[in-house]
């Protein structure tokens, strides 16, 4: 009986540690790494020309909001659904005053969304799952 506890056990944990590992969470950009991998802005500052080879969406969020909060389990769930087809991002407001900045950040959250090709949109406030979702499907998947 016991060695059936403790493969039993065995497994269960194996099977926990595998599904950790596999959960993707939204990666924290900084100012440099947004630079490299949305948009360089300090180079070319008249005109967006994103550089990701898939879309992205990122969360403008704070430790301190409880709306931020809120909607964090929704972006960890988008980054792993739509992986290999979006990419999401996070930058921490606090930390990143020049991006909020740039963006014109005053309330959170803010999510902006960039295509591959022109303007980004946002979605200022938190808002339900299935909205950001439609935004995800129309602008950066061109889905209806």
């Amino acid at each position: 009986m016991k060695k059936i506890a403790f493969c039993f056990a065995f497994f269960l944990f194996s099977g926990i540690i595998l599904f950790a590992q596999t959960e993707k969470k939204p990666e924290f950009l900084t100012k440099e790494t947004f630079l490299e991998k949305v948009w360089d802005y300090v180079t070319n500052p008249n005109e967006v020309k994103y550089l990701g080879d898939k879309p992205c969406l990122i969360d403008f969020t704070a430790d301190w909001c409880g709306y931020c909060r809120k909607i964090a389990p929704f972006m960890d769930e988008f980054c792993n659904k739509y992986d290999g087809e979006i990419y999401v991002y996070k930058v921490n407001c606090d930390k990143q005053k020049e991006l909020q900045a740039k963006f014109q950040i005053k309330g959170l959250p803010t999510v902006l969304f960039f295509p591959m090709n022109g303007q980004p949109t946002s979605i200022r406030g938190a808002v339900p799952k299935d909205q950001y979702e439609q935004t995800i499907k129309k602008v950066l998947l061109g889905k209806e």
